[in-house]
């Protein structure tokens, strides 16, 4: 995700062209990420609470729990403020509630079936039945297809999450689960731990196990755990933290505005510590499953701010984004074997593409996957994102890295990128997640990185001033969630939303000449939030 190298680039803008107000307001959202850096290296922000785990923990609640009298009314309560949300979200909470009568609509399940990729469908269909079935809603019997419950190139936590929507759906027809799937729900749960630190998952597995016998203590204890990640606004969310996730993007954007080296080395020093035995990085130091995505921007991150100091972390973390390269060229999100993607495959190439020498075969593999990956309107398939131009400005970013080996296809998918990119541009200047959504500060960030590679400034600048219309005082960045987990569910961190804006406004002023020193009170403030990280931290 770091910016092009300048010979990759047109030649530069001048600032006149540009807000007068960018250098402040780079400065603003830096000072906020800034602050918050942590003691340890890490920046941190929780994830905040969703319908789904809400209406799964109160219905939980409802059946199998003793007690809780207090946290089931701020269930209540909470779910009673998201009735009137969206689609899933309504249909969720209504369910958690006891408030549906009507017929669940069929646009439910299309809704998800066209929003996940095509081989994770017929799972993506199940497990909405399942969790509707856990919440007491399920529109009639539903046995599955049987790619609905393979878990051949499954990675682990896909394998427990199939496993509780077979036994829940099972239970529901009257067949009962088999040794081996109790076993592998029963070995996720510890007391006070949350397995790879998914409440998703979790709260499953509970639902599958609740009510058979013997799983009585089990089922009470993953309550009692589950509750400890209980929100201040009563819900729950879908995930502990995404503190890893949240440090390399934040770190990377933090480099790209010229942030103090010493807290930037703070960070990454917090990065080689929490690197996995196979050299990739988690979202979370509470997971140990590595993923493409927190390992390519970990690798980033590490060869931009010092690829001597960092260089076994980062050869250990190219070598792991390797080890997992699909027979068709392109790179996964979890593990050898499992379906390779676009999106994780152009954050591999940018991560690769930091190697002195980089591997050709594999960067021209994988580009040529891009390619063949693409759909007859020129989009991806979606991935980890609610908004399609997070895919497209990570392709273009991986292009531009790999200038040398763009062929002539490669070259067609590029230019077809930057046309859409340029179209979806709305007159207020900004981008939204999908056809007829409203512009938001993440989507304006993400093509506004695609602007930046551009020759014409007129774009750019309009995207800027959009993007700086959400940045508030205090230097978060107000936008909608656009990060999904499970697909199609997204879950909101705000300080994603600050580090991607920082991120973007990074690329474009790499492009602007000269550069416009920040103004003197938030360069006061900038410097001031990193005087108090170094002050907590340091010696």
């Amino acid at each position: 995700m770091r910016p092009l190298a300048a010979e990759c680039l047109p030649p530069s803008w001048a600032a006149s062209r540009f807000p007068a107000g960018l250098p402040a307001a780079q400065g603003l959202i830096a000072a906020g990420l800034l602050d918050r850096v942590g003691e340890d290296g890490a920046v941190r922000d929780g994830c905040r609470s969703r319908v789904l785990e809400s209406a799964l923990t109160l219905a939980l609640l409802e059946r199998h729990g003793h007690g809780h009298a207090g946290a089931r009314a701020r269930l209540t309560r909470y779910l009673e403020c998201h009735r009137g949300g969206g689609l899933l979200d309504g249909v969720f909470a209504e369910a958690a509630l006891g408030q549906r009568e009507r017929p669940l609509r069929p646009e439910v399940f299309d809704a998800v079936r066209d929003r996940v990729p095509d081989f994770a469908g017929a799972r993506k269909r199940a497990l909405v039945h399942a969790l509707l079935t856990m919440l007491g809603a399920a529109p009639g019997r539903e046995d599955g297809e049987p790619a609905a419950f393979a878990l051949a190139s499954l990675h682990p936590w896909a394998a427990v999450q199939v496993t509780a929507v077979k036994v829940v759906l099972g239970r529901a027809a009257g067949k009962p689960p088999a040794a081996a799937e109790l076993a592998l729900l029963a070995s996720t749960q510890r007391r006070g731990i949350v397995w790879e630190g998914n409440l998703l998952i979790h709260l499953s597995v509970l639902h599958a196990l609740a009510g058979l016998p013997g799983m009585g203590a089990t089922v009470e204890d993953g309550l009692r755990t589950a509750l400890l990640h209980q929100r201040e606004d009563g819900g729950m969310p879908f995930v502990t933290d995404t503190d890893t996730w949240s440090t390399v993007t934040a770190g990377l954007a933090l480099h790209t505005a010229g942030a103090p080296r010493r807290i930037l080395h703070h960070v990454a020093r917090h990065l080689v510590t929490v690197q996995q035995e196979d050299g990739g990085w988690s979202y979370t130091d509470r997971a140990r499953l590595s993923d493409t995505d927190c390992t390519s921007v970990a690798v980033e991150f590490l060869h931009q701010l010092d690829p001597r100091a960092y260089r076994d972390a980062i050869r250990r973390g190219t070598d792991a984004l390797i080890a997992v390269r699909g027979p068709d060229g392109g790179f996964p999100t979890y593990g050898a074997g499992t379906p390779s993607e676009a999106c994780m495959t152009a954050a591999a190439v940018n991560a690769l593409s930091t190697m002195e020498r980089p591997p050709d075969a594999v960067v021209r593999s994988a580009l040529h996957h891009l390619v063949n990956s693409r759909r007859q309107d020129g989009t991806f398939p979606p991935g980890w994102s609610s908004s399609r131009l997070h895919t497209f400005f990570r392709v273009h970013l991986a292009i531009g890295h790999s200038g040398r080996q763009a062929t002539p296809a490669v070259r067609v998918m590029h230019e077809r990128i930057t046309s859409l990119v340029c179209a979806d541009q709305r007159a207020d200047g900004g981008f939204g997640q999908q056809d007829g959504s409203r512009s938001d500060a993440i989507s304006t960030a993400y093509g506004l990185i695609v602007l930046a590679g551009r020759p014409d400034p007129a774009p750019a600048a309009r995207a800027a001033r959009h993007l700086l219309s959400h940045v508030r005082p205090d230097g978060s960045v107000d936008s909608p969630p656009d990060m999904v987990g499970p697909r199609p569910f997204p879950y909101h961190v705000p300080v994603l939303a600050g580090a991607f804006a920082l991120l973007a406004l990074g690329h474009l002023t790499s492009r602007i000449r000269p550069v416009r020193p920040l103004a003197p009170a938030l360069a006061q403030r900038t410097r001031a939030g990193a005087e108090r990280t170094l002050e907590r931290t340091l010696p």
